[in-house]
Protein backbone atom coordinates (compact mmCIF):
# COMPACT_ATOMS: atom_id res chain seq x y z
CA UNK A 1 0.00 0.00 0.00
CA UNK A 2 2.68 2.30 0.80
CA UNK A 3 4.27 1.90 -2.70
CA UNK A 4 1.02 2.83 -4.06
CA UNK A 5 0.26 5.93 -2.18
CA UNK A 6 4.18 6.74 -2.59
CA UNK A 7 2.89 7.00 -6.68
CA UNK A 8 -0.59 8.49 -6.19
CA UNK A 9 1.31 11.65 -4.32
CA UNK A 10 3.95 11.61 -7.67
CA UNK A 11 1.36 11.32 -9.97
CA UNK A 12 -0.43 14.46 -8.30
CA UNK A 13 2.66 16.46 -8.38
CA UNK A 14 2.53 15.66 -12.00
CA UNK A 15 -1.15 16.26 -12.75
CA UNK A 16 -0.52 19.48 -11.17
CA UNK A 17 2.27 20.34 -13.04
CA UNK A 18 0.89 19.91 -16.61
CA UNK A 19 -2.01 22.49 -15.21
CA UNK A 20 0.26 25.06 -14.56
CA UNK A 21 1.81 23.83 -18.14
CA UNK A 22 -1.34 24.28 -19.91
CA UNK A 23 -2.12 27.36 -17.99
CA UNK A 24 0.92 29.27 -19.80
CA UNK A 25 0.12 27.94 -23.08
CA UNK A 26 -3.43 29.42 -22.85
CA UNK A 27 -1.92 33.10 -21.67
CA UNK A 28 -0.91 33.51 -25.18
CA UNK A 29 -3.55 31.02 -27.37
CA UNK A 30 -7.39 30.00 -26.71
CA UNK A 31 -8.56 26.64 -25.81
CA UNK A 32 -9.50 25.35 -28.92
CA UNK A 33 -6.02 26.33 -31.08
CA UNK A 34 -4.91 24.29 -27.82
CA UNK A 35 -6.76 21.11 -28.14
CA UNK A 36 -4.62 18.60 -27.87
CA UNK A 37 -2.17 19.91 -25.20
CA UNK A 38 -6.43 20.64 -23.27
CA UNK A 39 -7.46 17.29 -24.03
CA UNK A 40 -4.15 15.98 -23.38
CA UNK A 41 -4.00 17.20 -19.80
CA UNK A 42 -8.18 15.80 -19.30
CA UNK A 43 -6.46 12.42 -19.68
CA UNK A 44 -3.75 13.03 -17.82
CA UNK A 45 -6.34 14.33 -15.14
CA UNK A 46 -9.04 11.28 -15.55
CA UNK A 47 -5.97 9.07 -15.27
CA UNK A 48 -4.82 10.34 -11.92
CA UNK A 49 -8.16 10.62 -10.70
CA UNK A 50 -9.07 7.04 -11.57
CA UNK A 51 -5.70 5.71 -9.56
CA UNK A 52 -7.33 7.65 -6.69
CA UNK A 53 -10.89 6.43 -7.01
CA UNK A 54 -8.87 2.69 -7.08
CA UNK A 55 -6.58 3.27 -4.13
CA UNK A 56 -10.05 4.51 -2.30
CA UNK A 57 -11.82 1.02 -3.15
CA UNK A 58 -8.64 -0.87 -2.18
CA UNK A 59 -8.13 1.19 1.64
CA UNK A 60 -12.25 0.35 1.98
CA UNK A 61 -11.78 -3.55 1.01
CA UNK A 62 -8.79 -4.08 3.07
CA UNK A 63 -6.65 -7.61 2.78
CA UNK A 64 -9.49 -9.70 2.32
CA UNK A 65 -9.50 -10.65 -1.53
CA UNK A 66 -5.95 -10.76 -2.20
CA UNK A 67 -7.00 -10.37 -6.34
CA UNK A 68 -7.99 -6.63 -5.18
CA UNK A 69 -4.40 -5.83 -4.61
CA UNK A 70 -3.10 -7.52 -7.67
CA UNK A 71 -5.49 -5.26 -9.77
CA UNK A 72 -4.64 -2.24 -8.26
CA UNK A 73 -0.97 -3.03 -8.91
CA UNK A 74 -1.41 -3.25 -12.69
CA UNK A 75 -3.22 -0.88 -12.91
CA UNK A 76 -0.91 1.88 -11.41
CA UNK A 77 1.72 0.52 -12.97
CA UNK A 78 0.11 0.40 -16.41
CA UNK A 79 -1.34 4.64 -15.80
CA UNK A 80 1.99 5.79 -14.58
CA UNK A 81 4.26 3.92 -17.20
CA UNK A 82 1.51 5.90 -19.99
CA UNK A 83 2.02 8.88 -17.79
CA UNK A 84 5.24 8.83 -18.36
CA UNK A 85 5.73 7.53 -21.64
CA UNK A 86 2.72 7.96 -23.83
CA UNK A 87 -1.17 8.39 -23.07
CA UNK A 88 -3.72 7.17 -25.56
CA UNK A 89 -6.30 9.79 -26.44
CA UNK A 90 -7.74 7.28 -29.38
CA UNK A 91 -6.36 4.94 -31.39
CA UNK A 92 -3.77 7.02 -33.15
CA UNK A 93 -3.83 9.72 -30.74
CA UNK A 94 -1.15 9.90 -28.15
CA UNK A 95 -0.01 12.40 -25.15
CA UNK A 96 3.06 12.14 -24.64
CA UNK A 97 5.24 14.40 -21.41
CA UNK A 98 6.71 16.48 -24.49
CA UNK A 99 3.69 17.67 -25.83
CA UNK A 100 3.04 20.25 -22.69
CA UNK A 101 7.09 20.03 -21.79
CA UNK A 102 6.49 17.87 -19.03
CA UNK A 103 9.97 15.89 -19.39
CA UNK A 104 11.52 16.76 -15.66
CA UNK A 105 7.77 15.97 -14.25
CA UNK A 106 7.73 12.89 -15.86
CA UNK A 107 11.10 12.15 -14.51
CA UNK A 108 9.99 12.40 -11.08
CA UNK A 109 7.10 10.47 -11.64
CA UNK A 110 8.78 7.68 -12.67
CA UNK A 111 11.81 8.39 -9.52
CA UNK A 112 8.10 8.26 -7.04
CA UNK A 113 6.59 4.99 -8.51
CA UNK A 114 9.56 3.16 -8.77
CA UNK A 115 8.43 0.64 -6.41
CA UNK A 116 4.82 0.35 -8.69
CA UNK A 117 6.62 0.19 -12.35
CA UNK A 118 9.49 -2.25 -11.11
CA UNK A 119 8.58 -5.53 -10.67
CA UNK A 120 7.10 -9.11 -12.35
CA UNK A 121 4.12 -7.73 -14.07
CA UNK A 122 4.20 -10.76 -16.07
CA UNK A 123 3.59 -12.81 -13.51
CA UNK A 124 1.00 -10.76 -12.20
CA UNK A 125 -1.15 -10.61 -15.06
CA UNK A 126 -0.75 -14.64 -15.14
CA UNK A 127 -2.07 -14.78 -11.90
CA UNK A 128 -5.11 -12.14 -12.36
CA UNK A 129 -5.88 -14.73 -15.24
CA UNK A 130 -5.58 -17.82 -13.56
CA UNK A 131 -7.91 -16.36 -10.94
CA UNK A 132 -10.70 -15.55 -13.73
CA UNK A 133 -10.82 -18.73 -14.47
CA UNK A 134 -10.78 -20.20 -11.06
CA UNK A 135 -13.97 -18.05 -10.64
CA UNK A 136 -12.92 -15.49 -8.49
CA UNK A 137 -13.54 -11.93 -9.03
CA UNK A 138 -12.59 -8.22 -7.33
CA UNK A 139 -14.40 -7.05 -4.32
CA UNK A 140 -17.75 -5.04 -5.24
CA UNK A 141 -19.78 -4.55 -2.12
CA UNK A 142 -20.76 -1.45 -1.07
CA UNK A 143 -20.39 -2.66 2.52
CA UNK A 144 -24.49 -1.34 2.82
CA UNK A 145 -26.52 -4.07 2.78
CA UNK A 146 -29.31 -2.37 0.93
CA UNK A 147 -27.13 -1.54 -1.75
CA UNK A 148 -25.26 -5.25 -2.22
CA UNK A 149 -29.01 -6.44 -1.74
CA UNK A 150 -30.22 -4.40 -5.45
CA UNK A 151 -27.01 -5.09 -7.10
CA UNK A 152 -28.17 -9.33 -6.23
CA UNK A 153 -31.83 -8.35 -7.85
CA UNK A 154 -30.80 -6.70 -10.52
CA UNK A 155 -27.98 -9.28 -11.79
CA UNK A 156 -30.25 -12.21 -11.35
CA UNK A 157 -33.05 -10.20 -13.31
CA UNK A 158 -29.93 -9.93 -16.03
CA UNK A 159 -28.88 -13.61 -16.17
CA UNK A 160 -32.25 -14.72 -16.33
CA UNK A 161 -34.26 -11.97 -18.24
CA UNK A 162 -31.73 -10.32 -20.34
CA UNK A 163 -28.73 -11.86 -21.55
CA UNK A 164 -30.37 -15.14 -23.18
CA UNK A 165 -32.58 -12.95 -25.27
CA UNK A 166 -30.31 -10.08 -26.08
CA UNK A 167 -28.72 -11.55 -28.87
CA UNK A 168 -31.50 -12.70 -30.62
CA UNK A 169 -33.30 -9.16 -30.28
CA UNK A 170 -29.84 -7.71 -31.67
CA UNK A 171 -30.05 -9.45 -34.90
CA UNK A 172 -33.74 -9.11 -35.29
CA UNK A 173 -33.84 -5.38 -34.65
CA UNK A 174 -36.56 -5.93 -32.38
CA UNK A 175 -37.34 -3.09 -29.55
CA UNK A 176 -37.23 -4.33 -25.95
CA UNK A 177 -40.14 -6.56 -25.60
CA UNK A 178 -42.94 -4.84 -23.72
CA UNK A 179 -43.51 -7.85 -20.86
CA UNK A 180 -39.65 -6.63 -20.17
CA UNK A 181 -40.29 -3.01 -20.04
CA UNK A 182 -43.08 -4.14 -17.39
CA UNK A 183 -40.75 -6.30 -15.55
CA UNK A 184 -38.06 -3.70 -15.03
CA UNK A 185 -40.89 -1.30 -14.20
CA UNK A 186 -41.82 -3.36 -11.46
CA UNK A 187 -38.41 -3.75 -9.87
CA UNK A 188 -38.40 0.23 -10.20
CA UNK A 189 -36.30 0.83 -12.58
CA UNK A 190 -37.83 3.79 -13.80
CA UNK A 191 -38.46 5.60 -10.69
CA UNK A 192 -34.67 4.91 -9.29
CA UNK A 193 -34.17 8.56 -8.41
CA UNK A 194 -37.64 10.32 -8.12
CA UNK A 195 -38.74 10.96 -4.96
CA UNK A 196 -40.66 8.40 -3.07
CA UNK A 197 -43.51 11.51 -2.65
CA UNK A 198 -44.29 11.18 -6.43
CA UNK A 199 -44.13 6.84 -6.59
CA UNK A 200 -40.03 6.96 -6.55
CA UNK A 201 -37.79 5.30 -4.68
CA UNK A 202 -36.13 8.41 -4.14
CA UNK A 203 -32.57 6.28 -4.11
CA UNK A 204 -29.16 7.86 -4.78
CA UNK A 205 -27.31 8.35 -8.29
CA UNK A 206 -24.67 5.70 -6.79
CA UNK A 207 -28.00 3.11 -7.18
CA UNK A 208 -28.70 4.39 -10.44
CA UNK A 209 -25.30 3.58 -10.96
CA UNK A 210 -25.24 -0.26 -10.50
CA UNK A 211 -28.94 -0.66 -12.04
CA UNK A 212 -27.60 0.43 -14.81
CA UNK A 213 -24.60 -1.52 -14.67
CA UNK A 214 -25.97 -4.29 -14.16
CA UNK A 215 -28.54 -3.81 -16.83
CA UNK A 216 -26.38 -2.96 -19.10
CA UNK A 217 -24.30 -6.16 -18.77
CA UNK A 218 -26.99 -8.29 -20.40
CA UNK A 219 -28.08 -5.44 -23.52
CA UNK A 220 -26.98 -1.87 -23.57
CA UNK A 221 -30.52 -1.37 -24.77
CA UNK A 222 -31.91 -2.39 -21.38
CA UNK A 223 -29.49 -0.57 -19.49
CA UNK A 224 -30.12 3.00 -21.36
CA UNK A 225 -33.96 2.56 -21.15
CA UNK A 226 -33.73 3.85 -17.88
CA UNK A 227 -31.51 6.86 -18.90
CA UNK A 228 -34.07 8.81 -20.35
CA UNK A 229 -36.97 8.39 -17.52
CA UNK A 230 -33.71 9.70 -15.27
CA UNK A 231 -33.01 13.25 -17.48
CA UNK A 232 -37.05 13.58 -17.67
CA UNK A 233 -37.26 13.26 -14.00
CA UNK A 234 -34.55 15.25 -13.08
CA UNK A 235 -35.60 17.81 -15.52
CA UNK A 236 -39.41 17.94 -13.29
CA UNK A 237 -37.80 17.31 -10.20
CA UNK A 238 -35.57 20.57 -10.51
CA UNK A 239 -37.12 22.25 -13.26
CA UNK A 240 -40.82 21.87 -12.78
CA UNK A 241 -44.39 23.39 -11.69
CA UNK A 242 -46.14 21.76 -8.69
CA UNK A 243 -48.76 20.65 -11.46
CA UNK A 244 -46.05 19.41 -13.93
CA UNK A 245 -44.89 17.16 -10.83
CA UNK A 246 -47.51 16.08 -9.56
CA UNK A 247 -49.14 15.07 -12.97
CA UNK A 248 -45.64 13.57 -15.05
CA UNK A 249 -43.41 12.24 -12.07
CA UNK A 250 -45.86 8.92 -11.12
CA UNK A 251 -46.52 8.23 -14.48
CA UNK A 252 -42.57 8.14 -15.17
CA UNK A 253 -41.73 6.51 -11.91
CA UNK A 254 -44.22 3.82 -12.78
CA UNK A 255 -43.46 3.04 -16.01
CA UNK A 256 -46.49 4.03 -17.22
CA UNK A 257 -45.26 6.94 -19.31
CA UNK A 258 -41.89 6.13 -21.37
CA UNK A 259 -40.48 9.44 -22.30
CA UNK A 260 -37.81 10.55 -24.91
CA UNK A 261 -34.95 13.09 -24.92
CA UNK A 262 -35.61 14.88 -28.10
CA UNK A 263 -32.41 17.79 -28.30
CA UNK A 264 -29.99 17.00 -31.18
CA UNK A 265 -30.74 18.72 -34.52
CA UNK A 266 -29.05 18.07 -38.17
CA UNK A 267 -25.98 19.72 -38.69
CA UNK A 268 -26.03 21.29 -34.98
CA UNK A 269 -24.80 18.25 -33.40
CA UNK A 270 -23.00 19.28 -29.59
CA UNK A 271 -23.62 23.47 -30.64
CA UNK A 272 -27.01 23.19 -28.84
CA UNK A 273 -27.14 27.06 -29.31
CA UNK A 274 -27.68 26.87 -32.88
CA UNK A 275 -30.77 25.06 -32.57
CA UNK A 276 -33.69 26.26 -35.27
CA UNK A 277 -36.99 24.37 -33.86
CA UNK A 278 -39.26 26.57 -33.36
CA UNK A 279 -42.23 26.86 -30.44
CA UNK A 280 -44.58 29.80 -30.10
CA UNK A 281 -47.72 30.16 -28.68
CA UNK A 282 -51.30 30.70 -30.86
CA UNK A 283 -53.95 32.67 -29.58
CA UNK A 284 -55.59 29.57 -27.65
CA UNK A 285 -52.00 29.26 -25.54
CA UNK A 286 -51.40 25.98 -27.02
CA UNK A 287 -47.69 25.74 -28.35
CA UNK A 288 -47.26 24.84 -31.94
CA UNK A 289 -43.72 23.45 -33.03
CA UNK A 290 -41.87 23.36 -36.50
CA UNK A 291 -38.65 21.72 -37.16
CA UNK A 292 -36.58 18.63 -37.26
CA UNK A 293 -34.38 16.65 -34.44
CA UNK A 294 -32.11 13.66 -35.53
CA UNK A 295 -30.87 10.94 -33.46
CA UNK A 296 -33.83 10.68 -30.93
CA UNK A 297 -33.68 7.59 -29.36
CA UNK A 298 -36.99 5.43 -28.49
CA UNK A 299 -38.96 7.77 -30.40
CA UNK A 300 -42.14 5.55 -31.32
CA UNK A 301 -43.02 3.74 -28.45
CA UNK A 302 -42.71 6.96 -26.20
CA UNK A 303 -45.44 8.52 -24.47
CA UNK A 304 -44.22 12.33 -23.64
CA UNK A 305 -41.15 14.26 -25.43
CA UNK A 306 -39.05 16.38 -23.48
CA UNK A 307 -37.61 18.70 -26.35
CA UNK A 308 -35.39 21.62 -26.35
CA UNK A 309 -36.78 24.64 -28.37
CA UNK A 310 -36.44 28.28 -29.57
CA UNK A 311 -39.32 29.87 -27.91
CA UNK A 312 -37.62 33.50 -28.10
CA UNK A 313 -36.67 33.65 -31.72
CA UNK A 314 -35.26 37.78 -31.25
CA UNK A 315 -32.98 36.11 -27.99
CA UNK A 316 -29.11 34.87 -29.50
CA UNK A 317 -27.84 31.77 -29.00
CA UNK A 318 -28.83 29.73 -25.54
CA UNK A 319 -31.01 32.05 -23.91
CA UNK A 320 -33.73 31.76 -26.77
CA UNK A 321 -34.22 27.88 -26.04
CA UNK A 322 -37.25 26.72 -23.89
CA UNK A 323 -37.40 22.98 -22.64
CA UNK A 324 -41.33 21.85 -23.41
CA UNK A 325 -42.77 18.72 -22.05
CA UNK A 326 -44.80 17.25 -25.03
CA UNK A 327 -47.44 14.44 -24.70
CA UNK A 328 -47.53 11.92 -27.84
CA UNK A 329 -49.79 9.21 -28.62
CA UNK A 330 -47.34 5.79 -28.20
CA UNK A 331 -46.38 4.37 -32.17
CA UNK A 332 -47.52 1.32 -32.88
CA UNK A 333 -46.16 -1.07 -35.67
CA UNK A 334 -48.25 -0.11 -38.25
CA UNK A 335 -48.41 3.73 -37.07
CA UNK A 336 -44.96 4.68 -35.64
CA UNK A 337 -45.97 8.06 -35.44
CA UNK A 338 -49.56 8.54 -35.05
CA UNK A 339 -49.50 12.58 -33.56
CA UNK A 340 -50.69 14.93 -36.37
CA UNK A 341 -47.75 17.37 -37.19
CA UNK A 342 -45.51 14.81 -36.43
CA UNK A 343 -42.81 12.40 -38.78
CA UNK A 344 -40.53 10.08 -38.43
CA UNK A 345 -38.19 7.64 -40.42
CA UNK A 346 -36.12 5.15 -38.39
CA UNK A 347 -32.28 5.27 -38.76
CA UNK A 348 -30.40 2.34 -39.69
CA UNK A 349 -27.68 1.78 -36.61
CA UNK A 350 -24.73 -1.00 -36.04
CA UNK A 351 -25.72 -1.73 -32.55
CA UNK A 352 -26.81 0.18 -29.74
CA UNK A 353 -30.69 -0.97 -30.36
CA UNK A 354 -33.58 -1.97 -28.52
CA UNK A 355 -35.28 1.76 -28.71
CA UNK A 356 -34.36 2.39 -32.20
CA UNK A 357 -33.27 5.70 -33.25
CA UNK A 358 -34.68 8.29 -35.45
CA UNK A 359 -35.03 11.72 -37.51
CA UNK A 360 -38.31 13.79 -36.10
CA UNK A 361 -39.98 16.45 -38.26
CA UNK A 362 -42.69 18.69 -36.89
CA UNK A 363 -44.73 20.72 -38.80
CA UNK A 364 -47.64 22.18 -36.51
CA UNK A 365 -47.13 19.81 -33.76
CA UNK A 366 -49.35 20.94 -30.68
CA UNK A 367 -48.33 21.32 -27.61
CA UNK A 368 -50.89 22.36 -24.56
CA UNK A 369 -49.98 25.66 -23.05
CA UNK A 370 -48.72 24.15 -19.58
CA UNK A 371 -45.99 22.42 -21.56
CA UNK A 372 -43.42 24.64 -20.84
CA UNK A 373 -41.01 23.46 -18.02
CA UNK A 374 -41.26 25.84 -15.11
CA UNK A 375 -43.70 27.56 -16.77
CA UNK A 376 -40.59 30.76 -17.32
CA UNK A 377 -39.27 30.56 -20.91
CA UNK A 378 -35.37 30.97 -22.06
CA UNK A 379 -34.51 28.42 -19.44
CA UNK A 380 -33.91 25.38 -21.56
CA UNK A 381 -30.18 25.32 -21.84
CA UNK A 382 -29.55 25.61 -17.65
CA UNK A 383 -32.69 23.51 -17.14
CA UNK A 384 -30.91 20.72 -19.51
CA UNK A 385 -27.15 21.58 -18.31
CA UNK A 386 -28.55 20.26 -15.03
CA UNK A 387 -29.29 16.99 -16.05
CA UNK A 388 -26.27 16.34 -18.26
CA UNK A 389 -23.64 15.12 -14.65
CA UNK A 390 -26.28 12.30 -14.07
CA UNK A 391 -26.99 11.29 -17.46
CA UNK A 392 -22.92 11.22 -18.27
CA UNK A 393 -22.57 9.48 -14.88
CA UNK A 394 -25.13 6.95 -16.05
CA UNK A 395 -23.55 6.55 -19.60
CA UNK A 396 -20.62 6.08 -17.92
CA UNK A 397 -22.03 3.54 -15.90
CA UNK A 398 -23.56 1.52 -19.04
CA UNK A 399 -19.77 1.23 -19.92
CA UNK A 400 -19.03 -0.56 -17.18
CA UNK A 401 -21.82 -3.23 -17.64
CA UNK A 402 -20.49 -2.91 -21.47
CA UNK A 403 -16.94 -3.44 -19.98
CA UNK A 404 -17.45 -5.89 -17.91
CA UNK A 405 -20.49 -8.10 -20.53
CA UNK A 406 -17.37 -8.28 -22.97
CA UNK A 407 -14.39 -9.80 -20.14
CA UNK A 408 -17.26 -12.61 -19.84
CA UNK A 409 -17.62 -13.58 -23.00
CA UNK A 410 -13.72 -13.33 -23.68
CA UNK A 411 -12.88 -15.18 -20.53
CA UNK A 412 -15.59 -17.94 -21.43
CA UNK A 413 -14.08 -18.37 -25.01
CA UNK A 414 -10.59 -18.38 -23.56
CA UNK A 415 -11.48 -21.18 -21.16
CA UNK A 416 -13.59 -23.56 -23.63
CA UNK A 417 -11.33 -22.64 -26.91
CA UNK A 418 -8.49 -25.22 -27.46
CA UNK A 419 -5.56 -24.68 -30.26
CA UNK A 420 -2.78 -26.97 -30.13
CA UNK A 421 -3.93 -29.18 -27.42
CA UNK A 422 -4.52 -26.35 -24.46
CA UNK A 423 -7.28 -23.95 -23.96
CA UNK A 424 -6.21 -20.55 -25.15
CA UNK A 425 -6.24 -19.10 -21.49
CA UNK A 426 -3.11 -20.57 -21.34
CA UNK A 427 -1.51 -18.61 -23.90
CA UNK A 428 0.23 -15.55 -22.44
CA UNK A 429 -1.06 -12.30 -25.04
CA UNK A 430 -4.36 -13.97 -24.05
CA UNK A 431 -4.42 -14.63 -20.88
CA UNK A 432 -2.78 -10.78 -20.63
CA UNK A 433 -5.83 -9.63 -22.05
CA UNK A 434 -7.80 -10.67 -19.82
CA UNK A 435 -5.89 -9.52 -17.12
CA UNK A 436 -5.80 -6.17 -18.05
CA UNK A 437 -9.11 -6.05 -19.53
CA UNK A 438 -10.17 -6.58 -15.64
CA UNK A 439 -8.04 -3.87 -14.70
CA UNK A 440 -9.23 -1.74 -16.83
CA UNK A 441 -12.81 -2.18 -16.00
CA UNK A 442 -12.35 -1.56 -12.12
CA UNK A 443 -10.89 1.53 -12.76
CA UNK A 444 -13.87 2.64 -14.74
CA UNK A 445 -15.78 1.07 -12.17
CA UNK A 446 -14.70 2.90 -8.95
CA UNK A 447 -14.23 5.90 -11.12
CA UNK A 448 -18.14 6.59 -11.80
CA UNK A 449 -18.96 5.12 -8.61
CA UNK A 450 -16.82 8.61 -6.86
CA UNK A 451 -18.48 10.39 -9.66
CA UNK A 452 -22.11 9.33 -8.42
CA UNK A 453 -20.85 9.81 -4.59
CA UNK A 454 -19.99 13.61 -5.77
CA UNK A 455 -22.89 13.91 -7.63
CA UNK A 456 -25.01 12.55 -4.51
CA UNK A 457 -23.33 15.16 -2.17
CA UNK A 458 -25.16 18.16 -3.87
CA UNK A 459 -21.90 19.43 -5.23
CA UNK A 460 -20.93 20.24 -8.60
CA UNK A 461 -19.88 17.33 -10.51
CA UNK A 462 -19.51 18.04 -14.46
CA UNK A 463 -15.41 17.51 -13.84
CA UNK A 464 -15.98 14.36 -12.19
CA UNK A 465 -19.04 13.09 -14.65
CA UNK A 466 -17.10 13.57 -17.99
CA UNK A 467 -14.05 11.85 -16.73
CA UNK A 468 -16.12 9.25 -15.82
CA UNK A 469 -17.37 8.79 -19.39
CA UNK A 470 -14.43 9.51 -20.74
CA UNK A 471 -12.66 6.75 -19.03
CA UNK A 472 -15.47 4.54 -19.29
CA UNK A 473 -16.19 4.99 -23.11
CA UNK A 474 -12.28 3.58 -23.56
CA UNK A 475 -12.68 0.47 -21.25
CA UNK A 476 -16.09 -0.90 -22.77
CA UNK A 477 -14.68 -0.48 -26.15
CA UNK A 478 -11.01 -1.40 -25.39
CA UNK A 479 -12.25 -4.97 -23.68
CA UNK A 480 -14.74 -5.57 -26.70
CA UNK A 481 -11.95 -5.17 -29.06
CA UNK A 482 -9.73 -7.25 -26.99
CA UNK A 483 -12.27 -10.15 -26.71
CA UNK A 484 -13.48 -10.36 -29.91
CA UNK A 485 -9.72 -10.42 -30.67
CA UNK A 486 -10.07 -13.55 -28.15
CA UNK A 487 -12.58 -15.07 -30.35
CA UNK A 488 -10.75 -14.79 -33.55
CA UNK A 489 -12.67 -15.43 -36.50
CA UNK A 490 -15.93 -16.47 -34.64
CA UNK A 491 -16.16 -12.87 -32.92
CA UNK A 492 -16.91 -11.56 -36.81
CA UNK A 493 -19.74 -14.10 -36.61
CA UNK A 494 -23.44 -12.90 -35.86
CA UNK A 495 -24.19 -15.74 -33.92
CA UNK A 496 -21.77 -14.62 -31.46
CA UNK A 497 -22.53 -12.40 -28.67
CA UNK A 498 -19.23 -10.62 -28.68
CA UNK A 499 -20.21 -9.27 -32.37
CA UNK A 500 -23.26 -7.21 -30.83
CA UNK A 501 -21.08 -6.09 -27.64
CA UNK A 502 -18.46 -4.45 -30.12
CA UNK A 503 -20.84 -2.75 -31.54
CA UNK A 504 -22.83 -1.93 -28.35
CA UNK A 505 -19.43 -0.30 -27.24
CA UNK A 506 -18.88 1.85 -29.79
CA UNK A 507 -21.44 4.39 -29.57
CA UNK A 508 -20.51 5.07 -25.61
CA UNK A 509 -17.52 7.70 -26.74
CA UNK A 510 -20.28 9.62 -29.05
CA UNK A 511 -23.53 10.37 -26.99
CA UNK A 512 -24.26 12.09 -24.33
CA UNK A 513 -21.46 14.57 -25.42
CA UNK A 514 -18.31 12.85 -27.41
CA UNK A 515 -14.80 12.34 -25.99
CA UNK A 516 -13.55 15.48 -27.25
CA UNK A 517 -16.47 17.42 -25.65
CA UNK A 518 -15.87 15.42 -22.22
CA UNK A 519 -11.97 16.34 -22.74
CA UNK A 520 -12.77 20.28 -23.15
CA UNK A 521 -15.10 20.27 -19.99
CA UNK A 522 -12.35 18.60 -18.31
CA UNK A 523 -9.58 21.36 -19.31
CA UNK A 524 -11.73 24.35 -18.98
CA UNK A 525 -13.23 23.04 -15.31
CA UNK A 526 -9.89 22.69 -13.89
CA UNK A 527 -8.07 25.40 -15.73
CA UNK A 528 -10.44 27.77 -14.14
CA UNK A 529 -10.05 26.61 -10.96
CA UNK A 530 -12.79 23.73 -10.31
CA UNK A 531 -12.40 20.62 -8.28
Amino acid sequence: MRELEQAINGALVFRDAALVALRRRLEANPIDAEQRAAHGFAWVATSVAALHAVLGWLERNGAANPLDGKIARLGFAEIVSQLTGGLPMGQNEIFRPIDLDLSEAAFALREAALGVINGDHAQLRAEVATALGEGQWPSESFHDSDLDAIRDQYRRFTDVEIIPNAQKWHLANELIPDETVRRMAELGTFGVCIPEEFGGLGLSKLVMCLVTEELSRGWIGTGSLGTRSEIAGELIVFGGTAEQKAYWLPLIASGKVLPTAVFTEPDVGSDLGSLQTRAVQDSSGDWVINGAKTWITHASRSDLMTMLTRTLPDAKGYSGLSMLLVPKPRGTASDQFPAEGMAGSEIEVLGYRGMREYSLSFDGLRAPADALLGGEQGQGFKQLMRTFEGARIQTAARAVGVARRALELGLDYALNRKQFGKTIVKFPRVADKLAMSLVDMVLARELTYEAARAKDSGKRCDIEAGMAKLLGARAAWSNADAALQIHGGNGYALEFEISRVLCDARILNIFEGAAEIQAQVIAKGMVGGRN
